[in-house]
């Protein structure tokens, strides 16, 4: 069975570094393999950036500025408390529930209960407007 120390490498896996500008003898003088003229046959260019675009004005400088802010969470969808009338009374509403009745979007996040009337009790587990406590309060419900 092989060995770690007894593993050897491969000698053919090693290149001789290549010697440019010598001479005319040496088959790697006087261009010394950069070909003819040009930005990139000069002293000191390696290899240009990917952004670079040849000199003329990028692409990303041509195009006006985003203006304006984008916030990174989402807004919570809108629902009126008129719509909740599809529950019985004593029920619990909560995202869970109002997805279950298809009153918010499979996909919904968060949500916010605004204006309106209701005449049920409901035990409200969301955030709500200070209209929607007091009327949710007169009806005999509760804000959890």
């Amino acid at each position: 069975m092989l060995k770690l120390h007894q593993l050897k490498k491969n000698p053919l896996s090693t290149h001789r570094r290549k010697v440019v500008g010598r001479g005319l003898g040496s088959g790697k003088g006087t261009y010394s393999t950069r070909g003819n003229k040009g930005q990139t046959k000069r002293t000191g260019h390696s290899k240009m950036p990917a952004r670079f675009e040849g000199g003329r004005q990028p692409l990303i400088r041509q195009l006006p500025k985003s203006r304006g802010f984008r916030a990174l969470s989402d807004k919570p969808v809108a629902i009126s408390l008129s719509r909740l009338a599809v529950f019985e009374d004593n029920a619990t509403v909560n995202l869970a529930a109002l997805k279950a009745k298809k009153l918010v979007d499979i996909n919904t996040v968060k949500v916010k209960i605004l204006g309106g009337e209701i005449a049920k009790k409901l035990n409200i587990k969301l955030p709500v407007s200070a209209s929607v406590k007091l009327a949710v309060e007169k009806a005999g419900g509760k804000i959890m």
